[in-house]
């Protein structure tokens, strides 16, 4: 913004870029950066080049702002229930500058919510579209989890795990965002307006393009660097080797966001990306909690994992001791189980007495013999009783 220009044509030379400069074109963020906003849109209304730019390409971008409207835009805009959100807007989520050059120019907003409040607290959770059966469940179980722990869900708005991700979130009742790589009045997929649309009801719907504007190979692999700048981390469930949403881990990477991936069957090709993001920097994460211990604040540590607690574990380690110095397959004398156990014939005997009591082991003549229970509890991990 120059001295010269006032909020509203900010504002509206902002939306009016939009039309002619591409998503994350970081000449056009430069030019912006050097010249500021009016200056830029007077150079190509008015056709005088601005610098390092190819005659060529300079002509497309002259076509193209013969074309654009942003009062247009704006009504546009406002019928399909959307505002523009530009980087000096109190909305903005400062973590989008660290895009440099390449941050947007401004974002289309659809939903109540302040983007800026949300994102403080958010987490994307990315994959691939064609996805399996436990992809989506793992993306699912991951975003409920995280919704269920106060943290907003964003992701693409994709199909497969993008898709089971903001369906996660919205079962249990909390906040997602899609962004977009098309303008925000326009479903795509179109098999997903109506996750869309209910997106747009409980959360928030977010595009750079304008309004009606469609989305094209280049533009997803873009809108992905925001989807990385927008959150603390990036999840990826289920990604193969050459798939897009690995774009979003390496543009976290590159961000010091923290990247995570869930990792899946080593015979699935849809792992295969996963697991080399796990073989480098990537953190390993299995649930929600795990992926909040390394995104949230000091304090908020994931359960420590323990298998369930037997009966038997809850035994005085001498009583333990001469529990498993009996045979499996025989009865055995007082004598060898206390050599076994390391201990004294009589005490052996004592504590063979209280284990009888508990129903681990049996009287056999002079012998002492596990019970079929104990012996089964063995096999199964489960006690006696």
């Amino acid at each position: 913004m120059t001295a010269d220009d006032s909020p509203d044509d900010e504002l509206l030379g902002r939306i009016f870029l939009t039309r002619v400069i591409e998503p994350g074109d970081e000449a056009g963020g430069r030019w912006v950066r050097e010249f500021g906003v009016g200056e830029v849109v007077r150079r190509l209304r008015g056709g005088e080049a601005l610098p390092g730019v190819s005659e060529q390409r300079w002509a497309g971008l002259v076509a193209r702002a013969g074309q654009a409207d942003a009062g247009r835009d704006l009504e546009a805009a406002a019928r399909a229930g959307a505002r523009f959100v530009a980087p000096r807007d109190a909305e903005w989520p400062r973590q989008l500058d660290d895009l440099g050059d390449g941050r947007p120019l401004g974002l289309w907003v659809r939903g109540r919510p302040s983007l800026r409040v949300w994102a403080l607290r958010s987490v994307a959770v990315v994959g691939a579209r064609a996805c399996t059966e436990y992809g989506a469940h793992a993306a699912a179980a991951l975003a409920s989890g995280l919704a269920e722990r106060g943290w907003v869900v964003v992701s693409g708005g994709a199909y497969g795990i993008d898709g089971a991700a903001h369906r996660g979130a919205l079962a249990a009742r909390g906040a997602t965002v899609a962004v977009l790589a098309c303008g925000v009045d326009r479903p795509y997929p179109r098999g997903h307006a109506a996750l869309i649309g209910r997106i747009a009801e409980q959360g928030l719907v977010v595009g750079e393009l304008p309004p009606g504007d469609h989305p094209t190979p280049s533009r997803f692999i873009l809108r992905n660097r925001v989807i990385a700048a927008l959150t603390r981390g990036t999840v990826v469930v289920e990604a193969a080797q050459r798939s897009g949403s690995l774009s979003t881990a390496r543009a976290a990477q590159r961000l010091g966001r923290f990247t995570m991936g869930v990792p899946g069957p080593v015979t699935s090709a849809l792992s295969v990306g996963v697991h080399e993001l796990l073989r480098g920097e990537a953190a390993l994460v299995t649930d929600a909690a795990e992926v909040v211990e390394l995104v949230g604040d000091i304090g908020e540590l994931a359960p420590v994992r323990r298998g369930p607690v037997l009966p038997r574990d809850l035994l005085d380690p001498p009583v333990r001791a001469v529990l498993a110095a009996l045979p499996g397959d025989r009865a055995a004398p007082a004598d060898e189980i206390a050599l076994g156990a390391r201990t004294t014939r009589d005490e052996a005997i004592a504590r063979l007495y209280e284990l009888r009591a508990l129903g681990y082991v049996e009287r056999h003549g002079d012998g002492w013999k596990l019970t079929r229970q104990a012996v089964m509890s063995v096999r199964t991990g489960r006690d006696p009783g």
